[in-house]
């Protein structure tokens, strides 16, 4: 079956769009950035309508991507959707590690690293680009620290959509090389994507440009939020105990907590969520100083770094959204070290066989310290979310020197 034959000819019951923060009603079908007051802008959908058509045997009937869910996506017309071979990505258990650790319920990672251009930032660069293409948007720039870039990059092009990037110079090479491979022109700053972010913002006008940058428009969360669609409907119309998610602009968290309201209202799932659990490194942890702090709004970080590049977010325009979902959810947000993630990163492909992102492998660290400290308990199911496929970030040298020449004593090898 062909890509297109994939995708649902059905309508999108978009009925308009949400300021994140006040409220306020803006018309669907037309660009927007921030809404009026400076927010994010949320997509809302007639839940009668999505439910007349989008039951779950219909759904099981559909191929196995996130466009099954094309009632409760803004797609509105078939032949704009942009599309790469999307898959659902697959739950995998930790057996191994979970009795390791004593506990009695699963440790469940989902392995977003499957998807086109190796990472989850293609949910929302998919979603955003086909909406791009919908409204006639011609150039897309945005800032990035990697991942998202490249699915930009790939998205754009298929799109036949101009792209520019801008990324922190430090980005890790092999993202930057498929950024630039797959069509956009990238631009390496000598800053953090804070500063990136700025660059894109203040060439807005003059350079004719759609600004993508996370949650400066209202489309890449309805692409991150089909992880909480595609999540519930793996586990069979339930939710987990808590999600570990790790977090640098959100758009993910945000939007997985906003899939599980919308089933809510479908009939899906019950009143039952799950914990929602902000993970960051401690060298970059603005959303946990602020919900540590029981702040709405979480103030820049200074100094940010971290090995985990993707989460090197020193503030996020949405954080008031993240913190609200952490606090409605009876989550709580949490910093980890370098060294942890890198031990953690190095446990579960040792113990389980997967290789986890650094920023996936974050989850892990965090999951064991909640453990530790009695935030998460032993019989909780909980998902981890690995956000890209570790091929594509720096590994230690492997192996030992072998003289084939030489007399080998086999049994110490």
């Amino acid at each position: 079956m062909s890509t297109s034959e994939q995708i649902p000819d059905t309508n999108s019951y978009v009925t308009h769009l949400e300021c994140g923060m006040t409220g306020e009603h803006l018309l669907a079908d037309q660009l927007h950035n921030l809404s009026p007051k400076g927010y994010p802008i949320l997509v809302k959908y007639d839940l009668d309508k999505v439910r007349s058509t989008m039951t779950k045997d219909v759904l099981a009937s559909r191929a196995p991507n996130w466009w099954r869910y094309r009632e409760l996506l803004p797609v509105r017309k078939t032949e704009n959707v942009v599309s790469l071979g999307e898959v659902m990505t697959p739950l995998i258990s930790l057996p191994r590690i979970a009795a390791d650790l004593g506990v009695t319920a699963d440790i469940i990672v989902k392995d977003e690293g499957r998807l086109p251009t190796g990472s989850f930032k293609a949910r929302g660069l998919a979603m955003a680009v086909s909406m791009a293409k919908e409204l006639g948007v011609a150039k897309m720039a945005m800032p990035t620290n990697g991942n998202a870039g490249s699915a930009l990059a790939a998205y754009a092009s298929r799109a036949g959509i101009e792209a520019v990037v801008f990324c922190p110079d430090d980005t890790p090479q092999c993202n930057m090389d498929e950024i630039a491979l797959q069509g956009a022109r990238l631009y390496k700053v000598n800053g953090l994507i804070n500063h990136c972010g700025k660059l894109v913002a203040e060439g807005k006008e003059s350079a004719g440009w759609f600004d993508c940058s996370t949650l400066k428009e209202p489309y890449r969360i309805e692409g991150k939020k089909t992880m909480g669609l595609e999540l519930a409907e793996q586990l069979g119309w339930e939710v987990p105990d808590a999600i570990f998610y790790p977090t640098g602009g959100g758009t993910g968290l945000i939007g997985m907590w906003k899939a599980f309201g919308e089933l809510e209202g479908l009939g899906f799932i019950g009143p039952k969520r799950p914990r929602m659990i902000a993970v960051q490194a401690s060298t970059c942890a603005p959303i946990v100083r602020a919900f540590e702090e029981g702040e709405r709004h979480a103030t820049p970080w200074e100094n940010a770094a971290t090995y985990a590049a993707g989460i090197r977010v020193p503030v996020a325009i949405g954080d008031f959204l993240i913190l609200n979902a952490v606090r409605e959810s009876k989550g709580f947000a949490v910093a980890v070290d370098d060294d942890d993630i890198r031990d953690a990163l190095d446990e579960i492909a040792k113990r389980e066989g997967l290789l986890l992102c650094p920023e996936g492998a974050s989850t892990y660290a965090a999951y064991k310290q909640s453990l530790k400290d009695g935030r998460i308990g032993k019989d909780e199911r909980v998902i981890l979310f690995n956000c890209a496929t570790g091929l594509k970030y720096p590994m230690p040298d492997g192996g030992e020197i072998l003289n084939r020449h030489s007399d080998i004593n086999y049994q110490e090898l």
